[in-house]
């Protein structure tokens, strides 16, 4: 895909999470296309806010992006943001994000993620929005032992309530794209990484650890793997499948879901020698058993995403943890 847009294409866009990982660089990245782009978020404190003001400054700020304070689940805010914004296209990551976060307060996770799915859904509905993106998760595959996961596989065994209120989504958007014609796609995104990341992500949260001279917990004996997909393929999905909806024609709903995630999957043991290696530090681990709302494995079938849009994530592992450790040193040089 180019890296910009025509005329014709360049439309206001809206998108959720504008401050966090996923959304602040999809903004941006839409923002550099040529698109009219404006950003939502609530500012929450699940981890260090100094990440998402970080964020406005160094990727929202300098592209002329707005990110105004908004909480979704409140309808009346969603409605008002709508009416003076107008958007064309909605890109909806804002959610309550963790899967063992989810196991203690699962009350946030109804709220975020169901309340405010609700009232977002209603907003593109009454604005005649021409297609709404919204963040899925492979989560929603649970314990499936078919490997890699395919977008046909039955998802209705989630093993986490975060995993359950993605599933939700996807079944509420698609009663939406059936009942209003409303261009719909659900993104199921497998372990994203990279810099500006989330601290409550295992890459992250291992750094930090190495760095301090601390054990890491290692769950199932290093055993479990995870397809590990690279914030930049990510983005790259995200926005050819923006341009991309699903046609609105008689007998047919405008409704998708597609996995974005690298088709490599990594076990965790390898996933901390690579670490290693790029951070130069080696690690202690502290051996643990499996946890509640875990899976054994995550891995993405692309066939899909590739036939629609023509793309493939294809950044290896390494290539993607350097390029996490340019960005986290100097980071965590100044903000520890």
């Amino acid at each position: 895909m180019s890296a910009d847009v025509t005329q014709a294409q360049r439309q206001k866009v809206l998108v959720t999470g504008a401050a966090g990982f996923v959304g602040s660089a999809v903004a941006a990245r839409l923002a550099a296309m040529g698109h009219s782009v404006v950003g939502c978020d609530n500012f929450n404190d699940y981890y260090d806010p100094r990440l998402k003001t970080g964020r406005v400054q160094a990727l929202l700020a300098p592209a002329g992006i707005a990110c105004h304070t908004v909480e979704l689940a409140d309808g009346a805010q969603v409605q008002a943001l709508f009416a003076r914004e107008q958007p064309a296209l909605v890109v909806h990551l804002a959610a309550q994000a963790g899967v063992r976060y989810s196991l203690d307060n699962p009350g946030a996770y109804v709220q975020s993620n169901l309340v405010a799915f609700g009232h977002m859904l209603e907003a593109c509905r009454h604005h005649k929005v021409q297609h709404l993106l919204y963040a899925s998760s492979s989560s929603v595959y649970g314990a499936n032992a078919s490997l890699p996961f395919s977008e046909e596989d039955r998802c209705d065994g989630p093993v986490s309530m975060y995993a359950a209120t993605k599933k939700a989504n996807e079944l509420m958007a698609h009663s939406y794209s059936h009942l209003f014609a409303l261009p719909a796609t659900g993104l199921r995104f497998f372990t994203v990484y990279g810099p500006w990341g989330r601290p409550d992500m295992a890459y992250f949260s291992f750094a930090e650890k190495m760095m301090r001279g601390e054990a890491i917990p290692v769950f199932a004996e290093g055993k479990l793997s995870r397809d590990f997909t690279y914030i930049d393929d990510i983005v790259e999905g995200v926005v050819r499948l923006l341009h991309k909806p699903q046609p609105v024609a008689e007998g047919r709903v405008p409704h998708s879901v597609f996995n974005i995630g690298n088709h490599q999957p990594v076990r965790v043991l390898e996933f901390i020698q690579t670490l290693e290696r790029v951070l130069g530090v080696d690690a202690k681990m502290n051996f643990l058993p499996m946890q509640p709302g875990d899976v054994p494995a995550t891995y993405a079938a692309i066939d899909k995403l590739r036939d629609w849009v023509g793309f493939a994530p294809t950044t290896t592992l390494e290539t993607g943890l350097s390029r996490f450790r340019d960005w986290y040193l100097p980071w965590r040089g100044t903000n520890n």
